[in-house]
């Protein structure tokens, strides 16, 4: 089953095991519909839980997590992730993707043909960044219109723009 991060556990609150998680979604308030996350360090070790409880506060999830129900329990997961499953992702519209389905793609450039693959998307605070693997060395191109074109998911490819600039 493929695993998707959601959320990053911070550090415990109160003696009754309240955690205090940041979001990584462009959906916090999906944290307040969902009934269950899986909990672990990685993907593969991770293990569902139920959510008992849950609110929203200065951009943190707080919540409270079957069989968490002590400091030191919440002490216990903190620095894990919480993952959802594929079907559990909110859906995303028009011109949006997930960034887990941009990697991967194979990049074109209008002038030069193909030249790598994305192999990462950088969050930066003006914008997204687009790390491309040309085979020989990483390439960053900012995730603008200026330099990205069009953006095929069903065809795997992202058509780039002035892509010898980068070089």
């Amino acid at each position: 089953m493929e695993l998707f991060l959601t959320g990053l556990i911070l550090k415990p609150k109160g003696l009754k095991g309240e955690l205090k998680v940041r979001p990584v979604t462009d959906f916090p308030e999906s944290f307040l519909k969902r009934h269950h996350y899986y909990v672990g360090k990685t993907p593969e070790g991770a293990v569902l839980c139920k959510v008992l409880s849950v609110h929203l506060n200065q951009g943190y999830a707080w919540m409270m997590l079957e069989g968490i129900g002590s400091r030191e329990a919440a002490e216990a997961v903190a620095g894990h992730s919480l993952y959802v499953t594929r079907e559990e992702l909110e859906p995303l519209d028009g011109n949006r993707a997930y960034i887990h389905d941009l990697i991967g793609l194979e990049a074109f450039d209008e002038q030069l043909g193909k030249t790598g693959v994305v192999s990462d998307v950088l969050q930066m605070p003006a914008h997204d960044v687009y790390e491309i693997d040309t085979g020989s060395r990483k390439v960053l191109v900012p995730a603008v219109d200026e330099f990205i074109g069009e953006i095929d998911l069903d065809k795997r490819i992202v058509m780039l723009r002035r892509f010898s600039e980068f070089l």
